[in-house]
């Protein structure tokens, strides 16, 4: 089955939207896991989601320099998606629509992951039904979710 860290990784991206956590539960799951392995699959979602959060922010060279990134790597990753229950397909083509997205100065939209596996979607779902959040929202702008690296030791 899949690591708990994960389900909880995707239910941040699709349902919270707090990229932030989603960074924070698979890079202690990454650390206990495979630390130090830069080329490991988490550290892949984790810097596709930490480009999402700076996209959000406006932060367009952050979220470019992680989303190439992304794009460099993703090819070597493709294995591991599959295994992770993702449709590498689409996911190749959400990459590229967020560099372009992220190039062309174009302000931040939610998307969602293409979980192909049913299994995996469906606890998804009932996560984000435990944590009271609508799977497939567009993200809140709110400050505190946007902002939340300055503003959480506060």
């Amino acid at each position: 089955m899949y690591p708990r860290a994960y389900i909880d990784f995707l239910t941040h991206f699709q349902g919270t939207r707090d990229y932030f956590e989603c960074h924070e539960v698979l890079e202690e799951y990454w650390k206990e896991t495979n630390p130090g392995d830069r080329s490991s699959v988490w550290v892949f979602l984790i810097q596709l989601s930490v480009s999402l959060y700076h996209h959000r922010r406006g932060n367009f060279k952050g979220a470019h320099k992680l989303i190439k990134r992304c794009s460099v790597t993703f090819p070597k990753h493709k294995a591991s998606l599959v295994q992770l229950g993702l449709d590498v397909k689409k996911m190749e083509r959400l990459i590229t629509k967020l560099e372009k997205r992220v190039l062309d100065v174009e302000p931040y939209k939610s998307l969602l992951l293409p979980i192909c596996n049913e299994s995996l979607k469906q606890i998804v779902l009932q996560r984000c039904q435990e944590w009271n959040v609508t799977y497939g929202d567009p993200s809140s702008m709110t400050e505190a979710l946007v902002e939340k690296h300055r503003l959480r030791h506060h």
